[in-house]
């Protein structure tokens, strides 16, 4: 089966890959929700909940190492806290001097930066773990099922569908460019102009594909509106949720809400 760069569906035979998309979509969203309403260090919470996004990863066949390598690409993300060591009041581990300022990092700021790194790692984890063992019409159809808003879930649908519409038509545009540029024999010679000249193409380039990407997309819509598309794509209903699910469901959700009551009742 070819798989598109851009799609982060791996086919794979795992008990995760096979659990209905309604389980794992509501299980992941549950994970989500437990990281960001979990007090600030609680670590041995945090331990807990990475031996079971791991658990997760092992049994679904997708590699530990290809998660992580995946989640690793948000951590730069995470700078945007950054500031929080030197915002948040408490004991002062250090101090800056920057010109006429003075800040001070304190050990509050440290430990909240560290949590909010963590869980929001954690976090990406579960996502990834969730697109990557579900294609994503099954998700669409699950996000129906759960009664997600009809618009919100037509909108996923059409910016997914856009995006590999997007990037058809950038690599036309590097086609194109390859086939008219030309090449120097001579060693360490890059074709084109200076740095400007470089910088106005790129910016004609990116133009160019806004508007071949915004005219293509309106064909596309009236082809779907010629073939009776009214907002809504209709697909088969899902079946019923055998009660093995149901068990995963329910267990997976009564581990969730143990830690976070755990994590209130030691350091809430």
């Amino acid at each position: 089966m070819h798989v598109h760069f851009l799609d982060p569906y791996r086919p794979r035979n795992s008990p995760i890959h096979r659990l209905d998309p309604r389980i794992k979509l509501v299980l992941a969203v549950a994970f989500i929700l437990t990281n960001a309403l979990l007090p600030f260090g609680a670590w041995p919470i945090y331990i807990l909940l990475l031996a079971l996004i791991v658990s997760v990863e092992v049994l679904s066949d997708l590699g530990v190492s290809y998660v992580l390598k995946r989640s690793s690409l948000a951590l730069p993300f995470v700078l945007a806290v950054l500031p929080l060591i030197f915002t948040i009041p408490g004991v002062t581990l250090f101090s800056l001097t920057i010109g006429p300022w003075e800040i001070h990092a304190s050990l509050q700021g440290l430990e909240r930066f560290m949590s909010i790194s963590i869980k929001s790692w954690l976090s990406v984890q579960a996502a990834i773990v969730l697109a990557a063992s579900t294609s994503f019409p099954d998700l669409l159809v699950a996000m129906r099922a759960l009664h997600v808003p009809q618009l919100l879930v037509s909108v996923f649908g059409l910016m997914w569908r856009y995006m590999f519409v997007l990037v058809d038509e950038a690599s036309r545009l590097l086609r194109a460019r390859s086939a008219r540029s030309g090449k120097s024999d001579q060693p360490g010679a890059k074709p084109g102009g200076s740095l400007l000249w470089r910088a106005k193409v790129t910016g004609g380039m990116a133009g160019s594909l806004f508007l071949r990407a915004f005219e293509r997309s309106d064909r596309i819509y009236m082809a779907m509106v010629s073939r009776g598309y009214d907002g809504d794509v209709r697909t088969l209903p899902l079946p019923g949720v055998q009660p093995t699910q149901w068990v995963v469901l329910v267990a997976g959700m009564g581990v969730l809400v143990a830690f976070l009551t755990l994590a209130f009742l030691v350091w809430g």
